[in-house]
């Protein structure tokens, strides 16, 4: 195998867009090298460059094409472009039978052929979100304007040209510490000689870098630095040679509110939010340079500080603003901003959230006081969508809200503020969700209220199209209800349609398929019924699930697929077979006693799983396991006699009916 090498080196790439289009080079040279056996690729990426290191077979052997194209009485277009497609010529072709058929040689291709004749164009079909022509390029587009290109096959340059550019074995280092061209031979040489020219290629190498470097120099603060993988991928992508510093924050702006102060550094300036030693924001931020100072980073630091400064000034001034304005006088206007066309404003919107709010906090048994503050939380839930802050950072809708309440709380009853707060969440699979009676009541409400208007003018989900995101707000739903352990029954009286109550349950078997576990427990238990209390459902999967994990549970759903496998059969020739067991008609003691403990089963554990105790009815069905197996080992189903064939039909229709009543063991796997 051949090393194939190739870099792409241009002004700089947007930094969300670098681990994307390195897959996607990848994936293109894949493809259109193919036929050499690509192997053990390996990509790079960085704000100046792309690049691919992969292993190719020296050439494309030689192979005997044999086509069969069109009819011989097509017309002589449709042969002509089968000869082009093919770049053949007619004396190529042979008839067999009503058909032309092209036999071909094809000569073996070099790996430098090759690479040389096809790469270029498809190196041109690279999909980039955004992409410019600049003044040499011409036609050509890319991210940004491409200066060089590294084009290596066993470190011989392949001289393809993209664009304005022809390739060859020169690439740059750092702009700064170690400016203009130097030539490389290989993948190792490129990545060795880069990092002699202060420039670390690998992403993954960079990023641990940068991480290591600001935990040390935090730690020689006793600092800590604030988790934030989404931004250390971005700074990973905006340096090439990480420096990491630390910075001082002027005291008079920690009394803003933290996330206030680290989304702007955080938006603005890519800056990491620091802890002290009892994990309270610390008046200091840590950033990256691209360079090392001779100061040690002195002036690039107080440049950084003049400019949070600035940053900071604003968001005060935001802030100072809205506290003079109460969320109730921000109401009207809402009335001013549509949430979508067909339901109506976001002061109809609060309106409803208010209402439905109090309807839950009464059914989750809050006390009055409860109630109105749930309602007077949801009133006010979406007043931050006017103030000043949201209009500059709107990832902060309801974190502000929630302090501009709690500034207005009287005696410092910060349950409105707190459940304005959280009112949103959980917005991901790794957020909590909202506790405390009235958070729940809002951030229920809120999703709800989404969910309950779109299906009612049926905006729903198709396919993966989900504009309005109802699928995470169905997954809110779920994970709010499940992990408070909320009784609380999703029905028409607060609003949730049979159609949605399907959508959310269809959202639980996605909840549970991601979470690694088998959700046909779920169907089974869904199909027996009572659907509308997800605590209870999931009460009842369990104790499905436990039983069946017991010799007893697994020898019983055995004996039960036995009995509905000989009904199904035998209903098909002239079931089905209902009704009433007769007494009158046993013969054998091992039916007599299948009937005795039916009836116990159904008159105890029947009555536990209806009372919720679920655990206790199941272990109830482990006392059938004797009855039943010694029936199917000791009787004969399809006796000669038929009322005798009837009634022990009847009676294996009756443990098959009793089971159902807990679960459709019959969409159980395994």
């Amino acid at each position: 195998m051949l090393e194939f090498f190739l870099e792409l080196f241009s002004e700089e790439i947007p930094a969300r867009m670098q681990a994307q289009a390195a897959a996607q080079l990848a994936s293109l040279v894949g493809e259109t090298l193919a036929p050499l056996k690509p192997a053990a690729a390996q990509t790079y990426y960085g704000p100046r460059r792309l690049a691919l290191r992969v292993n190719v077979a020296a050439e494309v052997p030689a192979t005997q094409l044999s086509e069969r194209g069109p009819r011989a009485s097509a017309p002589e277009q449709a042969l002509a472009g089968f000869l082009r497609k093919h770049n053949a010529t007619k004396e190529q072709l042979a008839q067999e039978g009503d058909f032309w058929v092209l036999n071909k040689s094809v000569p073996a291709m070099s790996a430098r052929a090759l690479i040389g004749a096809a790469l270029p164009a498809a190196l041109a079909k690279l999909p980039w979100p955004k992409s410019m022509r600049w003044g040499q390029g011409g036609d050509f587009a890319w991210v940004r304007p491409l200066r060089r290109m590294v084009c290596l096959l066993d470190g011989d340059v392949v001289p393809l040209q993209l664009g304005p550019v022809i390739a060859g074995n020169e690439t740059e280092g750092h702009r700064v510490h170690a400016p203009g061209a130097f030539a490389v031979a290989s993948a190792a040489d490129w990545v060795e000689k880069l990092r002699a020219h202060f420039v670390i290629a690998d992403a993954a190498e960079r990023r641990k870098l940068i991480a290591e470097g600001i935990v040390e120099q935090a730690r020689q603060r006793d600092l800590t630095v604030a988790e934030d993988d989404a931004l250390l991928d971005e700074v990973t992508g905006l340096v090439e040679w990480s420096v990491p510093l630390i910075g001082r924050i002027d005291d008079h702006f920690m009394d803003l509110p933290p996330e206030v102060r680290e989304l702007s550094m955080k938006i603005n300036q890519k800056y990491f939010a620091l802890r002290d030693s009892s994990g309270r924001p610390a008046p200091y931020f840590a950033f990256v340079a691209n360079l090392a100072a001779d100061d040690s980073g002195a002036a690039i630091i107080a440049g950084n500080e003049r400019v949070l400064r600035a940053r900071l000034s604003d968001a005060r001034h935001f802030w100072d603003l809205d506290l003079k304005t109460p969320l109730e006088a921000l109401l009207p206007k809402l009335e001013k901003i549509t949430f979508h066309a067909r339901i109506g404003t976001q002061r109809q919107r609060a309106d409803r959230i208010s209402t439905l709010a109090a309807n839950i906090a009464q059914r989750l048994n809050a006390s009055p006081q409860e109630m109105n503050e749930a309602a007077r939380a949801g009133l006010l839930c979406k007043a931050d969508l006017v103030t000043g802050m949201v209009g500059e950072f709107p990832e902060l809708q309801g974190i502000m809200g929630g302090y501009y309440a709690a500034q207005e709380a009287r005696e410092g009853n910060n349950i409105i503020g707190a459940a304005i707060r959280t009112h949103y969440q959980p917005k991901g699979p790794s957020d909590d969700v909202p506790r405390g009676l009235v958070a729940i009541s809002v951030a229920l409400a809120d999703k709800l209220d989404t969910l309950i208007e779109f299906f009612r003018i049926g905006e729903t989900p198709t396919g993966s199209g989900d504009p309005f995101a109802l699928r995470r707000a169905a997954l809110g739903v779920i994970r709010i209800i499940l992990e408070n352990d909320l009784k609380l029954a999703l029905n028409e009286s607060i609003g949730v349609t049979p159609d949605l109550l399907a959508f959310i349950l269809e959202r639980l078997r996605v909840k549970l398929r991601g979470e690694g576990q088998k959700f046909d427990i779920l169907d089974a238990v869904l199909a027996g019924g009572r659907n509308d209390d997800l605590v209870d459902i999931m009460r009842r999967v369990k104790a499905v699930r436990d039983f069946l994990l017991t010799p007893d549970g697994a020898n019983l759903l055995t004996a039960y697929r036995r009995a509905a496998n000989i009904l199904r059969i035998e209903n098909a020739k002239d079931g089905p077979h209902d009704g009433e067991v007769s007494e009158g008609q046993f013969v054998q003691d091992e039916e007599r006693r299948l009937d005795h403990v039916l009836r116990e089963v159904e008159a105890d554990s029947l009555r536990q799983f209806a009372a919720g105790n679920y655990e206790a009815g199941m272990s109830g069905f482990a006392g059938l396991r004797g009855p039943v197996d010694a029936f199917f080992d000791a009787v004969t189903v399809n006796a000669e006699q038929s009322q005798i064939r009837l009634n022990r039909l009847r009676l294996l229709a009756k443990l098959r009916d009793t089971m159902h009543r807990v679960a459709e063991f019959a969409k159980i796997e395994g």
